[in-house]
């Protein structure tokens, strides 16, 4: 896997992670690294489009709210984020850890000690939500009369 899908994939689970597992993962490993907000973590909203099927004409679902933020290590490299909903600090937390996993020696620590158990995490939700929904599904089929 290249360097760009790794850091889509890490900020994805960085993105859509809960912020207290977050911080149960970060914790432990006593880092504090020294960086500057280059754009503090800051709300705004975002326009949700739809296509019906996937193919169809585009729609407006609504808006969301999104926090993003920008911070850049000591080292020079950047690090950002969005993530949904208004949480600050959350934001800026993952903007330092999506910054930190660019750094040669951070990056396979913080694999391990916080996007592969949040990446796990995730799959097993998504995995219980879908046995969820299978259990409830319904099949419809029609009778046919013949005549």
């Amino acid at each position: 896997m290249d360097t760009l899908q790794n850091r889509q994939r890490w900020m994805s689970v960085l993105a859509h992670s809960r912020p207290d597992e977050l911080l149960a993962h970060w914790q432990p490993l006593n880092l504090s690294p020294q960086f500057e907000r280059l754009r503090a973590a800051e709300t705004g909203l975002t326009q949700l489009q739809g296509r019906m099927g996937g193919t169809g004409k585009r729609f407006v679902m609504g808006d969301m709210t999104v926090t993003r933020a920008v911070v850049q290590l000591d080292s020079g490299v950047y690090g950002y984020s969005y993530v949904s909903g208004r949480n600050k600090p959350h934001a800026e937390l993952c903007a330092v850890i999506d910054a930190l996993l660019q750094v040669h020696g951070m990056d396979e620590l913080l694999h391990k000690a916080v996007i592969a158990p949040l990446a796990a995490a995730q799959q097993a939700r998504r995995e219980r939500r879908a046995r969820e929904v299978a259990a409830s599904r319904v099949d419809f089929f029609t009778l046919v009369r013949g005549e």
